[in-house]
């Protein structure tokens, strides 16, 4: 226990810096591409750049770190994010829309691999710590939600050319995480668990519990970031200044995390459905609020609820799919669920943009409703299933 501990801290950690990047990158991606691209519809293109990026690292990384173990994956994740944030320095500073969306996607790369933080604290961790080990380490994101967006409006006009100082700014945070990750003590898989295969992916994911898992996370998600993406150049077609619309992302990434302290706790007194059907009643919530009105009120209220709700399905279907593999399947099946969020994610930010340019912030918010339902009813699903004689 004291091992799962300590490592729990280091991802924390890790968590906290991951977010520090990630939140600073969510302000400035889709606004940098705005201010480049001469079609405003594809000003969120960066954005999706970067959840592309994480898609297609999500798999490779996870069989890379069934090899050379959770420490070495990291550290690759990591050089691909210094790697992707030299490039979007050199995109801005030349003025390149097209290169701002290379930089982004490879520094989707390390946004990919460190998603692999929550499950290296649950897998190393004994059973009755694990849905804990999760929403702690994920709880280290709260200090990101308040350094990233700070630090983001500290850099952004630092240099002659906006936004240049805010993706150096990456840089040192990226540092700082090369440095913790070195820290964690994950002994890399036997060799037993490298070569024995497990079950087919296909005989792991019909699973019900592996079913509703992937579905709330990747849906949750994606709803998540869809109006997350918008909400910057949603605040500012409505007139509200930079400082706002980073002080509601500030505050929605602060609900992302600050959850985690507790979401454990919840998780293990009321049942791992009940708290992933509250995240999505609370999404419903937070899209009606966003349709009764455009003020920065409305705004911070519906993007804080939009972080709970997001957290509670995220962590429940993390906690939920750990009982759906065994070791030696643990690769391919985290890295089928975490390609599958990804994949919901770049379509949701890709469209984002567009349907923001074309139909309005409403549209945006309407369109999430339908996918939210679907979360309702997978759980009502799952849970009708769970309390019938046989068991799931």
């Amino acid at each position: 226990m004291k091992s799962a501990r300590k490592n729990v801290a280091v991802l924390a950690a890790a968590q906290a810096l991951l977010m520090a990047n990630n939140a600073t990158v969510i302000a400035i991606n889709g606004l940098a591409g705005y201010a480049l691209a001469s079609n405003k519809a594809l000003a969120t293109l960066p954005v999706t750049g970067w959840v592309i990026g994480a898609a297609i690292a999500t798999f490779p990384v996870s069989l890379l770190m069934k090899r050379i173990g959770r420490r070495g994956g990291f550290t690759v994740g990591v050089f691909a994010g210094m790697l992707g944030a030299a490039i979007c320095a050199t995109a801005v500073a030349q003025g390149n829309f097209w290169l701002l969306c290379l930089g982004t996607l490879v520094f989707g790369v390390y946004n990919g691999s460190s998603q692999y933080y929550r499950f290296a604290a649950a897998d190393a961790a004994p059973a009755d710590f694990k849905s804990k080990a999760i929403s702690l380490v994920l709880a280290g994101g709260l200090v990101g939600g308040i350094v990233g967006p700070e630090v983001s409006k500290l850099t952004v006009d630092m240099l002659a050319t906006r936004y240049l100082g805010a993706y150096l700014a990456l840089m040192v945070f990226l540092v700082m995480v090369l440095a913790v990750v070195q820290l964690l003590d994950i002994p890399p898989p036997s060799k037993r668990e490298r070569l024995e295969p497990g079950r087919p992916l296909g005989k792991i994911a019909s699973q019900p519990a592996f079913v509703v898992a992937v579905l709330c996370a990747a849906f949750g998600y994606g709803v998540m970031n869809l109006l997350m993406t918008a909400t910057s150049l949603a605040m500012g077609i409505c007139g509200h200044p930079y400082g706002a619309a980073a002080f509601v992302i500030q505050w929605h990434v602060i609900a992302m995390y600050a959850p985690s302290f507790f979401t454990g706790s919840l998780i293990t007194r009321f049942g791992l459905p009940r708290v992933m059907l509250a995240g999505a009643v609370l999404l419903l919530v937070c899209s009606g609020i966003a349709l009764a009105g455009i003020s920065v009120a409305h705004f911070w209220f519906a993007l804080v609820l939009l972080g709970i709700g997001w957290n509670f399905l995220y962590v429940g279907g993390t906690a939920l799919l750990t009982q759906t593999y065994r070791p030696s399947e643990q690769a391919k099946a985290q890295g089928a669920n975490d390609l599958a969020i990804f994949l919901v994610m770049a379509t949701s930010s890709s469209v984002s943009g567009m349907l923001l340019n074309r139909n309005g912030w409403e549209m945006l918010n309407y369109l999430a409703i339908p996918f939210v339902l679907a979360i309702v009813l997978a759980l009502a699903w799952l849970m009708a299933r769970r309390r019938a004689p046989v068991a799931v």
